[in-house]
């Protein structure tokens, strides 16, 4: 839900502002080019625990037409994530 007056920002469509308008609600696309050190900064930042990451599912990469599948259902809080191989300490790869 959005109030009058608000803005929705979207990182996967453009939105028809003209409906929008229709609800006095401003709308925005966002997008953003990928940098190796920026996702090395975050990933530390996870590590050290300082970025909270919700993960709602785990899948083995050979279901990932399942995870695909639960991703386009588009009711998924969180983050859908393949495990691709453990490391010898069992953590996730």
């Amino acid at each position: 839900m959005v109030k009058k007056g608000g803005i929705i920002v979207s990182l996967v469509e453009r939105s028809n502002q003209a409906k929008l308008d229709q609800h006095g609600i401003r709308g925005a696309a966002l997008g953003v080019e990928p940098n190796g050190s920026e996702l090395a900064e975050i990933g530390k930042l996870i590590d050290q625990r300082i970025i909270k990451v919700m993960v709602s599912q785990v899948f083995p990469l050979a279901d990932a037409a399942q995870a695909q599948q639960q991703a386009a259902t588009g009711h998924t809080r969180g983050k859908i994530v393949l495990r691709v191989a453990n490391d010898p300490a069992g953590r996730m790869k």
